[in-house]
């Protein structure tokens, strides 16, 4: 009796496990069944996040919920593409481009702009900033500002370097002119020099000019000019020279140190000389003789044009004119020392010494026998001048084409 009570127990606890197993895997395969369904029901779509792919699958059925549920705030600025209120499809495509706000300075002026593009170039493209290869950019052009939100641009402005007197054009941003010619490789030699201070600031439009300086030294043979020494001589008239001993120039061999600026040369310096060849004086005898002219002789109130020529002597045809002792400025004594004032009579005429030697006794057509014993500043090549007693008598004269002889 007892061991059928327990068999009886034993079924009865035996049918109550089946029950509860029954139960517990029926619960569990409805739970992995729904697990099943709703993952299958789930879409799946590629979110791309600033550039970084990922795969998501999701029971949101818009782009604005899937972001949300990814936790993702879209700002006004921000990109979301396709548009926000597009329903989700397998496969879809979603791009969320993430903004940023950057402060760009340009020469000091400021100006925020809330992008989402990553380069500096870009940004700078939206913001209409327009850069040239001489601006310099901080970031760099091509740097991506992940982790920075400023941008400076400071902006190259034109300026003339004269360098060795040629003129070239350049650009550049806030520059001294010692820190310009460090960064464009340009090198000074040791005379040359820059033409201001090289702590200055180079301005909009300025010039900086280098001026090249060279040193050389040169020999050069130049002449030495030769010394004239003057002798009187009493045999020669006055007026007239003659020269005794012919001068000749020496030569001279000097070293001079020549400095050039820019090719052109600004100084020379003698630093050594030596004579090749001295030079040879000239000796000059310079004529004493005074002409004490005979009143009787070459005197005559009267110009008659009938004196009959005489033989001889050198022939040949003069442009006369007339003038008196008494005239303004006249001191009247001759070149060669005849005192017209004092013998207002005498017929004496001007004469250029390389045609008519001084002294010489002449005959002058409708004027009679002179001497040459003047000269005159306009008295030039074939001209003569007549002495005259009297203004009246030179004004008749006046300018005439005449025959003279020269006597001797």
């Amino acid at each position: 009796m007892q061991s059928d009570t327990m068999k009886n127990l034993f079924l009865k606890s035996l049918r109550s496990k089946q029950v509860v197993f029954t139960i517990t895997f029926v619960a569990l395969f409805v739970t992995v069944m729904t697990l099943v369904i709703y993952e299958g029901n789930k879409k799946t779509v590629m979110l791309s996040v600033n550039g970084e792919q990922e795969e998501i699958r999701t029971h949101a059925s818009t782009v604005s919920k899937l972001l949300a549920e990814n936790e993702i705030e879209v700002s006004e600025y921000d990109i979301v593409t396709p548009s926000m209120d597009t329903s989700i499809k397998n496969g879809l495509e979603i791009r969320w481009e993430q903004s940023k706000e950057i402060a760009i300075t340009v020469d000091e002026e400021e100006q925020t702009l809330w992008t989402t593009k990553r380069t500096v170039a870009e940004v700078l493209e939206e913001a209409g900033v327009e850069v040239t290869e001489y601006d310099e950019v901080s970031p760099a052009l091509t740097a991506k500002l992940d982790e920075q939100n400023q941008i400076t641009v400071d902006k190259a402005y034109e300026f003339m370097l004269v360098d060795g007197g040629e003129e070239f054009k350049h650009w550049s941003t806030l520059t001294t002119i010692g820190d310009f010619l460090e960064k464009a490789n340009i090198e000074l030699d040791e005379l040359d020099r820059v033409e201001g201070n090289l702590d200055s600031q180079i301005t909009p439009g300025s010039v900086v000019e280098i001026v090249r300086v060279d040193k050389e030294t040169t020999t050069v043979e130049e002449e030495e000019k030769f010394t004239i020494e003057t002798k009187s001589d009493k045999s020669l008239l006055k007026g007239r020279e003659k020269i005794v001993q012919q001068g000749e120039k020496g030569i001279v061999s000097r070293d001079y140190e020549i400095v050039k600026e820019n090719g052109k040369e600004v100084s020379r310096t003698l630093i050594a000389e030596k004579t090749i060849k001295e030079p040879k004086k000239q000796i000059v005898s310079v004529g004493t003789k005074v002409v004490v002219a005979d009143a009787g002789n070459v005197s005559n109130t009267t110009v008659s044009r009938d004196d009959s020529a005489p033989t001889g002597g050198k022939e040949f045809y003069v442009t006369a004119t007339a003038y008196t002792a008494g005239c303004n400025g006249c001191t009247g004594i001759t070149a060669t020392g005849i005192n017209l004032k004092a013998n207002p009579n005498l017929k004496v005429i001007a004469v250029d010494p390389r045609v008519i030697p001084l002294g010489s006794k002449v005959w002058v057509e409708g004027y009679g026998y002179a001497i040459a014993g003047d000269t005159g500043g306009a008295i030039k090549g074939n001209k003569i001048d007549l002495h005259m007693a009297t203004k009246a008598e030179a004004y008749q004269f006046g300018r005439r084409q005449v025959k003279i002889k020269v006597m001797n």
